[in-house]
């Protein structure tokens, strides 16, 4: 056994509403493709995994579907999920390999023991041979390399696409963790809210984003920028276009970002005192592709009255915690098959 765990892959899997990223250990992170599945109507034949299926969601002729299997950080769409599980580990492993890879996956501390259990079934059913799930936010910790196993406070906020967790991790382990089904999605959503109830034109996902990335923010600067999009009149319904600027942005992103805030005022209130004041001189920690909305540490930091460090790639930490799961837990004074039974 330890001559065929020698031969085998290890793969950290961050199994992303928006975006599914593979870490192989030695080599980093070898995947990052949007989760999404283009499929034939009737047959469920698979036409296209990833980017090129996304390229393809709301544009696809009455024959073809493109799918997004997961929802919320969590499985929607089994059957769907495990295609594309397999599809993207076929790229990254030779086909002749006689060894199946251990998989570790990052899952959200909010799912149920059902989710828990389709995540792992997915990972079996495209080739593993032992699966492993951790919390996303211990991932993102080992990912962002904070010392996890210290006798210390660390705190972490991972915004993800369908989720937000927020963790206090002392000991390798998690102290208080909430979780809450809002994240990145949400963002595009209330600013396609937003542009439809007040200029009443309808936009897609895909220019709600583009506008989240290029102008998008959470606290207020010194430079106004604008934008142009297109859209459908919500009355006439011809097309039409539309400048949009970066306080209006702004100003539909309220309401999810002031949620991730009482998140975290939440966990905070909830941390041991001797915990507290170690994250009051180490800062809060963020994670996931959401923190790189701009201005969002900054505000959090004014709204805590704690530091807030964003990590280096922070949209990576999933994964890389992940893949790094056997190592670092080897390593560790506690026994990891004690962390093991509590979340199995």
């Amino acid at each position: 056994m330890g001559f065929l765990k020698s031969l085998s892959a290890d793969i950290g899997i961050d199994l992303g509403t928006c975006n599914t990223l593979i870490y192989v250990r030695g080599k980093g992170i070898v995947v990052n493709e949007p989760s999404v599945v283009a499929v034939e109507r009737g047959t469920r034949r698979v036409v296209a995994v990833g980017a090129e299926a996304k390229r393809m969601l709301w544009k696809t002729p009455g024959n073809i579907i493109a799918i997004r299997p997961l929802k919320d950080g969590v499985i929607a769409d089994m059957d769907t999920t495990e295609k594309m599980i397999r599809y993207f580990v076929s790229k990254i492993m030779p086909r002749h390999g006689l060894i199946k890879p251990r998989m570790v996956i990052g899952i959200p501390s909010c799912i149920t023991d059902v989710e828990n259990r389709a995540v792992k079934e997915s990972a079996f059913k495209a080739g593993a041979r032992e699966v492993q799930v951790i919390e996303e936010s211990l991932a993102a910790a080992i990912g962002a390399q904070i010392p996890i196993h210290e006798p210390a406070g660390h705190m972490i906020c991972d915004i993800g696409g369908g989720t937000t967790e927020v963790s206090v991790i002392s000991l390798g382990g998690m102290v208080v963790t909430n979780a809450i089904r809002l994240g990145g999605d949400e963002f595009d959503q209330a600013i396609i809210k937003h542009v439809r109830s007040v200029h009443n034109l309808i936009i897609g996902e895909q220019t709600a984003e583009r506008l989240k990335v290029e102008i998008g923010n959470a606290s207020p600067e010194k430079n106004i920028e604008k934008v142009e999009i297109k859209g459908t009149d919500a009355i006439t319904g011809l097309p039409r276009r539309l400048e949009i600027d970066s306080v209006e942005v702004r100003e539909a992103l309220k309401d999810p970002i002031t949620q991730i805030v009482e998140e975290i005022k939440r966990t905070l209130a909830q941390t041991p005192p001797e915990l507290a004041a170690d994250i009051v001189e180490r800062g809060i920690v963020m994670t996931g592709g959401g923190a790189l909305l701009k201005g969002l540490p900054k505000l959090i930091s004014k709204e805590t009255g704690v530091p807030v460090i964003l990590a280096e790639n922070p949209m990576d930490c999933v994964a890389i915690g992940a893949g790094q799961y056997y190592e670092i837990f080897k390593d560790m004074s506690i026994d990891r098959s004690v962390y093991d039974s509590l979340n199995n």
